[in-house]
């Protein structure tokens, strides 16, 4: 039965072209090592992510004392459900996604806020670079 199935693909294999040859023999592996190997989260710098987050800081307040204004106030924002904040006026597909701000949402929102949420009301093209985006998340966790 084995045997029957080598010949079988054998004699396909040696139909292909070589690119495709190639394709086929490496798909599996690259598809396998990606599933086997995430990329491990990066480690944010608190510090770096407040610098950071001076970006941010003309919508957003974090602190004590923060409040809604521009944009809705950060502190605490991770663990906390998205669209919830007493003292700003969300968008309805904010208040209707139903997400908890986790910091993988967090991160996923950070790199494309409208692609991650559609409609929503923040005008922010997004942050491409990964280890920025890790900062900000490590300085959000101390606020």
């Amino acid at each position: 039965m084995i045997s029957t199935f080598i010949a079988t693909f054998s004699a396909a294999f040696q139909r292909l072209s070589p690119l495709a040859a190639a394709a086929l023999l490496l798909a599996p592996c690259t598809a396998a090592q990606a599933a086997a190997a995430p990329a491990p989260p990066l480690t944010g710098n608190a510090d770096a992510g407040k610098a950071a987050f001076r970006k941010c800081a003309s919508c957003h307040q974090v602190g004590p004392s923060a409040r809604g204004g521009f944009g809705p106030k950060l502190t605490g924002v991770i663990g906390r459900k998205a669209g919830s904040t007493t003292d700003y006026k969300y968008s309805a597909a904010m208040k209707n996604a139903n997400i908890v701000w986790t910091e993988q949402n967090l991160a996923r929102f950070l790199a494309a806020p409208s692609d991650f949420i559609p409609g929503n009301n923040m005008r922010f093209w997004g942050i491409g670079n990964t280890q920025q985006v890790a900062d900000l998340l490590a300085y959000l966790r101390t606020q």
